[in-house]
């Protein structure tokens, strides 16, 4: 395995030091850079992000150990570097004073240079790790089955098929289909079938993020980037670097940062907001969305290049109304998941429900499906789910084929309406993430509120 390179900040008064130490880190080939004097440091800090800063305690004016102290205060865990310090004046107050605001190791002068080295590969290597940390475990612990993705219908066959080769390669890859037919669910598969499993498989929905913000989002920003950029940011595409990153809902993005998106494509590399540096990354792109790129093109409002940039290899999710043959396997995965995390004896399903499940439509697809079936666990009186506790919250007119009888309409109206106040109430009112909860459209939502004439 390759070794692990960072970038790194050396923070010394004297030059020949600097350099002689400087020199010693790029030929194991780092990043370095040089400050002469702790505010030569913080002016390199607002720039750019560092795994590294090795400082010199004793400097004039700021001291190592003031520096220590601006940057345990001023910066957060997850934004703030690895911190060693050196210094051949060392005492025990220093000492323990230093490791309370985060210095992670001293090399105390004169010391070899080789001993910097080898301090140098282990804290970076520990400041990725830690940067990557939260990634990696909901990743890892998501995996079940085929990372979650569920069908034996030829269709969902070969999108499994074709998902194990393009994971062998690292070209760019479109997945389309309808809200709900799990497309990150895909992503999730490529990335832990690639040789980049081990890296962080970054998710960003762009449709949840506002324009204004979704640029600073994807490629970070400098401190005094813009208004409240009081400190500098890393980007979602940085944090990716030699992983995957998964851009939900692409077809939202302004044409200004398609733009940008090309270049990281093209090039592979960005320029944080702000900076004039420009950052190289080394990235797996995924995209997704539910709309039809293709028109979007014709019409002007998705920019053509970037459409064949990104539809290097499409993947396309076929709605679950389509594959209802694969609703029983699915009816049974989603029992035994909330069966577990509700702690709820659950022997079997009757047959009528899943019958009436297969006859329903599925406007919001698995993810519908889904929230359905855990209602019906949550809402079973004994072992075994009835139809009595099924309501599916999709239908936006008539009842469909697969809603119960009509002497059951009063509970399972009950059952609607109760399900739609809590999920206002945990959203706080927000309509747009209460649908989502639900696994339903807006207009779904619509329609019950009046309906039900819920306020």
């Amino acid at each position: 395995m390759n070794p692990v390179r960072g970038a790194i900040l050396l923070v010394d008064d004297e030059e020949k030091i600097l350099k002689r130490l400087g020199r010693a880190l790029r030929d194991e080939g780092h990043d370095v850079a040089e400050a002469a004097s702790a505010r030569d440091a913080l002016r390199h800090l607002t720039e750019r992000q560092f795994d590294l800063v090795v400082i010199d305690n004793v400097m004039q004016g700021m001291t190592g150990l003031e520096l220590v102290r601006e940057l345990s205060t001023s910066m957060t865990d997850s934004e703030r570097p690895q911190m060693v310090l050196m210094t051949a004046h060392g005492s025990t107050q220093i000492v323990r004073d230093a490791f309370k605001m985060g210095v992670e190791d001293f090399l105390e002068k004169p010391f070899e240079v080789d001993e910097l080295l080898a301090l140098a590969r282990r804290s970076v290597k520990s400041h990725r790790l830690q940067s990557q940390k939260q990634y990696l475990i909901s990743e890892r612990d998501a995996e079940f089955n085929h990372y979650g993705i569920v069908g034996r219908s030829r269709s969902m066959q070969d999108v499994l098929e074709r998902c194990g080769l393009v994971a062998e390669t690292k070209s760019t890859v479109l997945v389309t289909g309808e809200t709900g037919t799990g497309k990150e669910m895909v992503a999730r598969l490529i990335h832990h079938r690639s040789a980049q499993r081990d890296m962080p498989l970054i998710k960003v929905n762009c449709a949840a993020i506002p324009e204004t913000l979704l640029e600073s989002e994807l490629f970070g920003h400098v401190r005094g980037a813009f208004t409240g950029a009081t400190m500098t940011k890393r980007g979602k595409f940085a944090l990716a670097d030699g992983g995957s990153i998964f851009l939900d809902e692409i077809g939202t993005m302004t044409g200004a940062i398609q733009s940008k998106l090309l270049r990281v494509l093209q090039e592979r590399e960005f320029e944080p907001l702000g900076a004039e540096r420009t950052q190289k990354v080394d990235v797996r792109v995924i995209a997704a969305t539910n709309r039809d790129l293709k028109q979007m093109v014709a019409d002007g409002r998705f920019q053509e290049d970037l459409y064949y940039r990104l539809n290097v290899i499409p993947i396309v999710l076929p709605p679950l109304r389509d594959r209802p043959d694969d609703i029983p396997v699915l009816i049974d995965h989603f029992v035994e998941k909330h069966r577990q995390r509700t702690g709820k004896r659950i022997d079997r399903v009757e047959p009528d429900v899943v019958d009436a499940l297969r006859a329903y439509n599925w406007p919001g697809n698995v993810r519908e499906l889904e929230n359905t079936i855990e209602r019906a666990v949550v809402l079973a009186t004994g072992p075994i789910v009835t139809i009595s506790a099924i309501s599916l919250l999709g239908a936006t007119s008539t009842p469909s084929s697969g809603l119960p009888s009509p002497r059951l309409h009063q509970n399972i109206e009950w059952v609607e309406r109760e399900t739609i106040r809590r999920a206002l109430q945990q959203a706080g009112g927000v309509k747009k993430d209460a649908a989502e909860m639900m696994g339903i459209s807006q207009r779904a939502l619509s329609y019950y509120l009046a309906k039900y004439r819920i306020d």
